[in-house]
């Protein structure tokens, strides 16, 4: 009986205590805020798409000189994003449902603070935005900052056009028959058509269409064009899916379509060389360069695969100038576009592969930052 008191007066006091702690007030925690250090030349942001809950998604902000985790932006149902040329803001159009998964849906262009990480202001957009495996044009800023242009897709395909400054949507235009909103100075943007043409539209600065062109640029009948371009400025570089280099120069009033060359010599062809991969083209503007990843065993329904090599190019020449190779898959690149640049590959593990492009060295991984990465920007 002795140890059933011991027992009876533990419980007892032990209840007492759990009675005293439901009543005892806690001192008031000071929850801590982000607040890094404004973005340098090679801060980078990986749009994590995460295939296993595409509801719930991101974008983790890294430095890959000292291959820090800086922190991650919370995005709504496979959100783009794009980053504003003055390095302030990351711009996300995030999908948001009032029971998570169903219920009335809200669409919002965010506006995040780059040293914060947090938002700043964001404006209700037309429910129309481009739910899409992400891609790099899908979201895009004008020159100076002052339009964001969101991809639309429903699927008639439009261009919803929000005043950064007025913080409001100022217009909706109509691309039928095309896609995705390439960036061309303060006032244009381009699409590209299913017919093969280029079309090329001009706002005014109350973000009215004032001017549009179409351009012939490829023959969709005979070649696939991969939509997925890189920039150097104004100039933007296509790849077609076996290897041929399509590329136009939109500063002027029309576009002007550049000579066609080719990643590959007859031999590389026989012997199966194509490019492959999601982002599958970056350009490093201080080096005028073009890096692409390329498949040693293309096959037609197998070139969105990714690859551990990488060719570069010189885009004056058109000439390959050498090989760069990743200790693991990657399936997106982008380079920085500093006087001393880098080129990232988001591998298919969730990591981050870097580059020294001065010396073409990789120079490491920073494994397990993201769970199924789609892309990697750059400032």
């Amino acid at each position: 009986m002795h140890s059933y008191r011991k027992l009876a007066i533990g419980l007892t006091l032990a209840s007492g205590l759990i009675s005293a702690s439901a009543f005892a007030v806690l001192p008031e925690e000071t929850v801590g805020k982000t607040e890094l250090s404004p973005p340098g030349d090679h801060r980078s942001y990986m749009i994590d798409f995460e295939f296993n809950n595409m509801v719930s998604t991101r974008v983790v902000v890294l430095d890959p000189d000292s291959k820090t985790y800086l922190g991650m932006i919370p995005t709504g149902h496979a959100a783009p994003a794009v980053l504003s040329k003055d390095r302030d803001t990351v711009y996300t159009a995030d999908i948001f449902f009032s029971r998570y998964t169903r219920g009335d849906r809200t669409d919002v262009l965010t506006a995040w603070d780059s040293t914060t990480l947090s938002p700043k202001w964001e404006v209700k957009i037309p429910t129309k935005r481009a739910f899409t495996l992400t891609e790099r044009f899908a979201l895009s800023t004008s020159a100076d900052d002052r339009f964001v242009y969101i991809y639309n897709f429903t699927p008639s395909t439009s261009v919803t056009i929000v005043d950064t400054v007025k913080q409001e949507v100022v217009n909706e235009l109509a691309i039928p028959g095309c896609i995705l909103n390439y960036p061309v100075g303060d006032r244009r943007f381009a699409s590209l058509c299913g017919d093969g043409s280029l079309q090329l539209i001009t706002l005014n600065d109350a973000g009215k269409e004032v001017n549009r062109t179409s351009t012939d640029f490829f023959d969709p009948e005979l070649e696939r064009l991969v939509e997925r371009a890189t920039n150097v400025g104004s100039t933007y570089y296509f790849v077609t899916t076996d290897g041929e280099v399509l590329s136009a120069d939109l500063s002027g009033k029309k576009p002007e379509i550049l000579p066609r060359w080719s990643l590959t010599t007859e031999e590389q062809r026989v012997n199966g060389w194509a490019p492959g991969g999601w982002q599958l083209t970056a350009a490093a503007p201080a080096l005028n360069r073009l890096y692409v990843l390329m498949h040693p065993d293309h096959k037609p329904h197998q070139w969105e695969d990714p690859s551990t090599i990488i060719w570069e190019f010189d885009l004056k020449t058109g000439k390959k100038l050498r090989t760069l190779e990743s200790p693991n898959l990657i399936w997106s690149l982008s380079a920085t576009s500093d006087k001393e640049p880098l080129l990232l590959g988001t591998n298919i593990e969730g990591g981050l592969e870097i580059f020294d492009l001065g010396s073409g060295q990789h120079t490491g991984t920073m494994p397990g930052v993201t769970k199924t990465p789609t892309l990697v920007l750059n400032h």
